[in-house]
């Protein structure tokens, strides 16, 4: 550190103050000192670092399939607001969230000098079964870890009752249902929660069908979808199979709303401008992501146990031209 102060013209302090990331130096500073530690090759120690200020400055983070939209997008907001608090984030990116991967995952991150540890999903792993390092500071985006650790999740149940009841609302006789892939914690609580809506309203109950989160699984399935005459409304697990199911749906001659009603969930940008533009059930990742951050940093900063705090974050329907009234002929059919 005196190397690279001396080679840059500035105090030591003000190495340790770029080193952190603190925002008091000024830009053109800042840019001598990252010079100065670049050609001397420096890099701040994360070992002395702790023992100085009680912290590394970094929090661990384990998703699966970062290609998928609630993944990449929670991890997105999870970078971002730990940005903004002053900590980088690790990640790694399991193969499959059973719970030797994440556990393993977890021993990995912890031994890369990390504060707290936030898991996006853990899916198969059960609160028996994952082992974490002893009084790590840990926050899940899974409601199944209530009483073990400190949740974030979105209300999967409030939303997917909203666009059933949405749909039944128009003159729909019934919803019928793509979901997600077996074994997917998100995608069993939306075919839980359409089921429930349902069945709370006294209407019948059809067979669903399961895609695997892709646009394709969409296309496919709604080719089959489209030779089905009393079919008028489709809920689907997510909006990349909506827009799928749009696709199949079109190629068939079927119209949209006017034959067959469909609502997305997720709520991701490119759902306003399909056509139809897709009235989907928007998720707060922004928000989701904030909260687990915060949650984490309660624990790591005061030493609080939070293992019963559930956070549920809304929800919003968001209705487009995707959906309406059915017709008498499909109705008929």
């Amino acid at each position: 550190m005196a190397d690279v102060a001396a080679r840059a013209g500035v105090s030591s302090q003000t190495v340790s103050r770029v080193s952190t990331g603190a925002d008091t130096v000024r830009p053109e500073t800042r840019s001598r000192v990252l010079a100065a530690m670049e050609e001397l090759g420096y890099t701040p120690n994360s070992a002395a670092r702790a023992l100085r200020y009680g912290s590394f400055g970094t929090i661990g983070m384990i998703a699966h399939r970062l290609a998928r939209t609630g993944e990449s997008r929670t991890v997105e907001a999870v970078v971002e607001a730990a940005r903004n608090e002053g900590y980088t984030v690790s990640i790694v990116d399991v193969y499959s969230p059973s719970s030797d991967d994440v556990t393993a995952a977890a021993a990995r991150l912890s031994h890369q000098a990390i504060d707290g540890l936030v898991i996006i999903r853990a899916e198969t792993a059960t609160p028996a079964t994952l082992a974490l390092p002893a009084r790590l500071p840990v926050v899940v985006s899974d409601s199944r870890f209530v009483g073990h650790h400190p949740a974030v999740g979105a209300d999967q149940i409030g939303g997917t009752r909203r666009a059933v009841e949405h749909l039944l609302g128009l003159g729909h006789r019934t919803v019928h249902h793509l979901a997600g892939p077996a074994g997917s914690g998100p995608a069993e609580q939306r075919a839980e929660a359409w089921r429930t809506a349902l069945e709370a309203a006294g209407r019948p109950v059809p067979p669903f069908i399961r895609g695997d989160w892709s646009a394709s699984s969409g296309y496919a399935q709604g080719q089959q979808i489209a030779r089905g005459p009393s079919v008028t409304a489709v809920f689907c697990a997510n909006d990349e199979m909506a827009a799928g199911l749009c696709r199949a749906l079109h190629e068939a001659g079927v119209r949209i709303p006017e034959d067959v009603s469909v609502v997305g969930f997720d709520g991701i940008p490119l759902a306003e401008f399909l056509w139809p533009p897709l009235t989907t059930v928007a998720q707060d990742f922004q928000g989701i992501g904030r909260r687990l951050v915060e949650l984490l940093l309660e624990q790591i900063r005061e030493g609080v146990e939070l293992t019963d705090v559930h956070i549920l974050v809304p929800t919003e329907l968001i209705v487009r031209a995707s959906t309406g009234r059915p017709s008498a002929a499909r109705l008929a059919g």
